[in-house]
């Protein structure tokens, strides 16, 4: 599943506020509590996160930074929860403009196949979170 937004912001302050990763919470709805358990934002840097799961009830959702390229990527990997996915956030420069794709990908097997309709939603409405972060950021 992916999303692309255009924000009219600099490559660097996009990327920036995107890898801190505290900041999520302002603009991924899902995310009820997010910090830091080892490293410095950039590869190998572990997080815990709850997010608002089925039915509103708490997830855990813990992840690790697979992938860090300032001005770049920036590539994630689920750590703990039913499910765990695999994402990544790509940026380009053009005039200006700073391209934002999210990309969000799981498998399921076995019995988690069963749960590939809310999976499926959760995901759409994670990547399309997007359109919140071009809001925040452009509002300065």
């Amino acid at each position: 599943m992916q999303h692309r937004v255009a924000i009219r912001r600099p490559l660097y302050e996009v990327f920036a506020f995107v890898a801190e990763k505290e900041n999520d919470p302002r603009w991924r709805p899902s995310v009820v509590e997010i910090s830091r358990l080892s490293g410095d934002g950039t590869a190998g840097t572990t997080y815990h996160q709850v997010l608002k799961g089925p039915g509103g009830r708490p997830a855990p959702a813990d992840f690790e930074i697979t992938g860090y390229e300032p001005g770049k990527r920036l590539a994630f990997r689920a750590t703990a929860g039913p499910v765990r996915p695999e994402g990544s956030f790509d940026f380009v420069e053009e005039g200006g403009v700073t391209h934002v794709t999210f990309t969000l990908e799981v498998a399921l097997d076995g019995t988690k196949k069963l749960m590939t309709p809310v999976v499926s939603k959760a995901m759409r409405n994670e990547v399309q979170s997007l359109e919140r972060l071009k809001q925040i950021l452009e509002a300065g």
